[in-house]
């Protein structure tokens, strides 16, 4: 039963309502709990709190047991970007994978499984699917993590998504609201700026998002992105323009306007966290996303006594934090009613692996005779985005391994990778994986050595396959989930 602490008002009640905050640990500290306790209403789980589903249910049920009907926000879109399976990869191919395929069905039901693993660990919450439309090749925070760079395509795989994980009783949070895709900054460490008219963000960015409203998506996630077009002097986040007459007004958006992470540079480097989210609930968001990086009580504390204090100034109308609360409540409400009227689903474990194998695209410069020997992996590394992180594997290493033993790998990066990767390899066959070939003039530059000195060299292209195909077999996975690498693997191997 939900229960509030003696002596909160309701004003800080619902200063805490709105607060989606993380932490750190497998098990719900004291002060999270106590909070909960208090009027917090949310909580935002990352890998460092996923253990295993066994772990994660049994913190999920501690959490229900101090606040029964308490969001739990998780960040698993799938592909590159997993919490789930933070420590393994992914069994499912991101959103570039199911867009390369565009079978809205196959969308529909790789996210249904995606939500029935989360619900089956008492998640509610996913802040996915993005639906920005990557119409900028060198966007270095989107990427695979967009269904493409055509509107049309990603609008109706948007709706799919939406579809699919809501069908297993778990909210869909679209993101990043007008749209990051045409982005050269990411926005975890700048505040990124885009130079469109109005007709542009009408015809190319809002699309899916009209698409996600149409499919009844439950919560829409703010960007930290300047649209001088739609708001000269603020973030969208911050920007009454672009959350209350644009989203809401022109939209006819209804549901829970969420912020990206506050302690992004976009919006910590500019504006602050205190003052950036009392900004954020006046211009017409609804919850505060905060805990990828402040991940304590004290970060709690501050944004809490700043909403407060915002309201007590007359900076921010206390109605609009009210209606802010209850909207995180009406979620709440929805999601409770959609567990109890979800009906066992049958698990399709495999739907993750067959999508991820439809998406391949290879290119043979002649016949092409699967590997029977070891080879040795050579992977040309790029520095991870922060959504992405450095915790998670990728590559097609291990799954090689498996088929071919004594397959033996090495990472490398810098002018001298190619010349280093050659001495590691010595006689065995190589397979290169790339991530992102076109963004990085060191990684091409590899490449032309090694295809030079050794061309039977296989290429993996696991990011965006923007640059031309190369060597004796090119495959372009369109990501680099686990089951991204292993139908790679299988592609090389001949099974």
């Amino acid at each position: 039963m939900t229960t509030f602490a003696s002596g909160t008002d309701t004003l800080t009640r619902d200063a805490l309502t709105v607060l989606q905050p993380g932490f750190t640990g497998t098990t719900a500290p004291d002060w999270l709990l106590r909070r909960l306790g208090e009027g917090l209403a949310s909580v935002g789980l990352f890998g460092r709190n996923i253990a295993s589903p066994e772990q994660l249910a049994a913190l999920t049920a501690q959490l229900r047991a101090e606040r029964d009907d308490v969001l739990v926000a998780i960040d698993e879109e799938g592909g590159d970007v997993t919490r789930l399976e933070v420590r393994t990869g992914s069994s499912f191919p991101g959103n570039n994978a199911l867009g390369a395929v565009d079978d809205v069905d196959l969308t529909r039901d790789v996210a249904a499984e995606l939500g029935r693993r989360l619900a089956a660990c008492g998640v509610n919450l996913n802040w996915a699917p993005s639906a920005d439309v990557n119409s900028n090749p060198s966007n270095p925070v989107i990427g695979v993590r967009s269904f493409g760079a055509d509107t049309d395509l990603v609008a109706r795989h948007t709706a799919a998504y939406v579809t699919g994980l809501q069908s297993a009783g778990v909210a869909a949070c679209t993101k990043h609201f007008p749209g990051h895709g045409d982005t050269a900054v990411d926005s975890h460490q700048a505040l990124p700026r885009i130079d469109v008219d109005t007709s542009v963000l009408q015809s190319r960015e809002l699309a899916p998002f009209r698409a996600a409203i149409a499919a009844g998506t439950r919560a829409v996630m703010s960007a930290h992105i300047l649209i001088p077009a739609l708001d000269p002097d603020r973030p969208a986040t911050l920007s009454p323009r672009a959350l209350t007459e644009l989203l809401r007004g022109e939209l006819g958006y209804d549901g829970l306007i969420v912020t990206d992470g506050m302690e992004m540079q976009a919006i910590a480097g500019t504006y602050g966290i205190e003052r950036g989210s009392v900004l954020a609930v006046a211009a017409g968001a609804d919850a505060i996303c905060v805990g990828g990086g402040l991940a304590d009580d004290e970060t709690v504390r501050r944004l809490r006594d700043a909403l407060v204090s915002a309201v007590r100034a007359g900076e921010l109308p206390e109605e609009r934090l009210a209606d802010a609360a209850e909207r995180v409540r009406a979620l709440a409400r929805w999601t409770a009613a959609a567990a109890a009227a979800d009906t066992e689903r049958t698990p399709d474990a495999e739907v993750g692996l067959r999508a991820a194998r439809r998406a391949l695209r290879t290119t043979a410069a002649g016949p092409f005779t699967p590997l029977t020997e070891p080879p040795y992996v050579a992977a040309l590394t790029p520095v991870a985005n922060i959504a992405v992180g450095d915790e998670t594997p990728w590559g097609v290493a291990a799954e090689l391994f498996r088929l071919l033993p004594g397959t033996e790998t090495g990472s490398f990066a810098g002018e001298n990778a190619a010349g280093t990767a050659l001495a590691a390899a010595g006689p065995r066959r190589i397979v290169a994986v790339v991530r992102d070939e076109h963004r990085h003039p060191w990684m091409a530059s590899a490449l032309d050595t090694l295809l030079s000195a050794r061309p039977d060299t296989i290429v993996v292209e696991m990011g965006l396959p923007q640059a031309p195909p190369r060597g004796a077999l090119h495959i372009a996975t369109h990501g680099a989930a686990r089951v991204c690498g292993r139908a790679a693997a299988e592609v090389i191997a001949g099974v």
